[in-house]
């Protein structure tokens, strides 16, 4: 039955081809929207890799990683150096990593810090960061910008910029007497830390020397290099990254930050963090699921009416098929194996238009978003939906081939008289 639903589909040839057609963008949509949705999961999830503990004042674990590890909001409070020296000295813990936060660079973020960040920090599957040009600071007033930045303001490595006061996207309080030399550009990674511009530790307390209250103060102006000269260690930052000697021990130095009795600290897992912080964000995610679904829907509901439409242009090849012998059953199965063939060629057409997508969107993807979107076999997600749309298709024959097995008895009743 099945070589004679090919032959009848042939000869309804162009019918069939606009409905395969739909199918298989209704499949490329449904499977590419699984794919950038798992792919886009994974990199939210590894947005921070290789570090055991994030520690920062005491708040809530989804608002410390908004604000430490995607730029997102505010800290509620600093920590005190003192406290970080002491989680540095912890006998558990191999290297901490102090962020500062709080200024900012024509909307970008402001992140003071230390080179450990650069020889600590992970994305992905525990990548480290790269340089496209230049290297990590060495001076009070070198900057590190991410990828994003570099790109979007047009700056390269020689360039000086000024750091604003605050993190708006105006700020009218430019610390414009001491500025920084951009002296490396990180490669892309698809996270926030390509729309950061990275300084010293150093730099973030030089350019506040003579800041009070947020502007600064009236007749003290402190020259950048009198600032090289003065005691530039920090008094507070907002947050670090712990890394420990071995990951037995990371839920006794958990519990002794969070029962720290000098200040109110919390420390948190990464990746717990991180799945809370999924499960509030990946509402978009599931709807846009749900549309594509919906597509795939409206496709096969066009299937059903492509079969009931062509009913009764095809009154004559059923009674000729009633003549040859064929019984009602053989109809019924001739209608469904026409919607299994026209589904399984939507779903190849469909996953080769996705390949073919993939292949022209994948360098763009993990250039611009850090998202590895290679084309490759379908996942076993994917898989389930491809099998779900196939049987889905091949049922949404069953009226239609209901209705020509009714009409077949009715033929095979006209030739009997």
């Amino acid at each position: 039955m099945l070589r004679l639903a090919w032959k009848s589909l042939v000869n309804r040839r162009l019918a069939a081809g606009l409905l395969v057609f739909s199918i298989a963008l209704s499949v490329a949509l449904l499977a590419g929207v699984e794919r950038v949705r798992t792919q886009t999961e994974e990199s939210f999830t590894r947005a921070i890799a290789g570090t055991d503990l994030v520690v920062g004042a005491r708040s809530g674990p989804v608002n410390l990683m908004l604000y430490s590890v995607f730029r997102i909001g505010d800290a509620t409070n600093n920590i005190s150096w003192k406290s970080y020296e002491a989680v540095t000295a912890h006998p558990r813990v191999a290297w901490t990593v102090p962020l500062s936060l709080g200024d900012s660079h024509r909307g970008f973020r402001v992140l003071g810090t230390t080179p450990a960040y650069f020889e600590h920090y992970r994305t992905g599957t525990d990548r480290p960061l790269a340089f496209r040009d230049g290297k990590p600071f060495a001076d009070v007033f070198d900057a590190v910008l991410g990828a994003e930045v570099a790109e979007r303001l047009g700056y390269r490595v020689g360039q000086s910029i000024t750091i604003a006061h605050g993190t708006g996207d105006t700020s009218f309080a430019e610390h414009d007497d001491k500025p920084f030399r951009v002296v490396g550009i990180l490669a892309p990674t698809g996270t926030a830390v390509d729309r950061t511009v990275h300084v010293p530790l150093e730099g973030i307390e030089a350019i506040h020397l003579d800041w009070q209250g947020g502007a600064q103060a009236p007749g003290l102006a402190i020259a950048p290099e009198q600032a090289r000269r003065m005691d530039l260690a920090p008094k507070a930052i907002t947050a670090m990254l712990v890394g420990m000697k071995s990951r037995a021990a990371v839920f006794q130095v958990q519990r002794w930050v969070n029962e720290y009795r000098e200040e109110p600290l919390l420390a948190v897992l990464p990746g717990v963090a991180l799945q809370q912080v999924w499960r509030i964000v990946g509402v978009a995610e599931r709807a846009l699921f749900l549309v594509a679904a919906a597509v795939a829907a409206a496709s096969l509901a066009g299937l059903v009416a492509l079969h009931l439409a062509a009913l009764d242009a095809r009154r004559r090849e059923l009674a000729i098929l009633r003549a040859l012998g064929a019984p009602p059953r053989a109809i019924f199965g001739l209608v469904i194996g026409e919607s299994f063939l026209l589904t399984a060629a939507g779903i190849v057409l469909g996953m080769l238009v996705l390949q073919a997508a993939l292949a022209v969107a994948a360098p763009l993807a993990e250039t611009r978003l850090g998202l590895v979107l290679a084309p490759g076999l379908p996942s076993a997600a994917e898989g389930l939906l491809l099998a779900a749309v196939l049987v889905c298709g091949t049922l949404a024959g069953v009226i239609p081939a209901w209705r020509a097995y009714r009409l077949a008895l009715t033929e095979g009743m006209t030739l009997r008289l």
